[in-house]
């Protein structure tokens, strides 16, 4: 069976609902994934923004959430998951706003997309206090045994 992770609240290439960014709630969107493949110690996941700031000229990525050490059996995040409720050994990284956490897509301009990306490891990673994604990204060279994304799109409307 193929890694896969999907959503409730949008499908693969469609529109993120406006609850889910800073027009909205600003809540992280309900996540799930099939099992990952065999010898899967933890599960990684990292929210961006390839786009930032203008789709039409991107200069950066903007990284909106990064957890790890997710726990291999975990199969899914609920809609607006606090802290508390995530599951249990997850690690946060900081995103781009400088905390923890998620943060909705709040495009300045243009139609963005959004990449959420789950990787499997074959290793649970050491506490890296609040990595920056190029520090987890580190972190996790030559131990990811899968990838799968799932790619939203948000458009402000002004």
């Amino acid at each position: 069976m193929t890694f896969r992770l999907s959503s409730t609240a949008f499908a693969h290439n469609e529109a993120i609902p406006a609850v889910h960014s800073c027009d909205g709630r600003n809540i992280s969107p309900p996540l799930s994934w099939t099992k990952p493949p065999v010898g899967t110690k933890s599960l990684v996941l990292i929210v961006d923004d390839p786009d930032a700031p203008d789709p039409a000229k991107p200069k950066m990525t903007w990284v909106h959430w990064l957890l790890y050490n997710l726990p291999p059996t975990a199969g899914s995040l609920p809609a607006a998951v606090a802290d508390a409720d995530l599951p249990v050994g997850t690690l946060q990284g900081l995103n781009d706003w400088q905390r923890t956490g998620y943060g909705g897509p709040c495009p300045p301009v243009g139609n963005h997309r959004y990449f959420h990306k789950l990787y499997a490891l074959d290793k649970v990673l050491a506490d890296l206090r609040h990595p920056t994604k190029v520090m987890l990204e580190q972190s996790m060279k030559g131990h990811i045994l899968a990838q799968t994304d799932l790619v939203g799109r948000y458009q402000r409307h002004h």
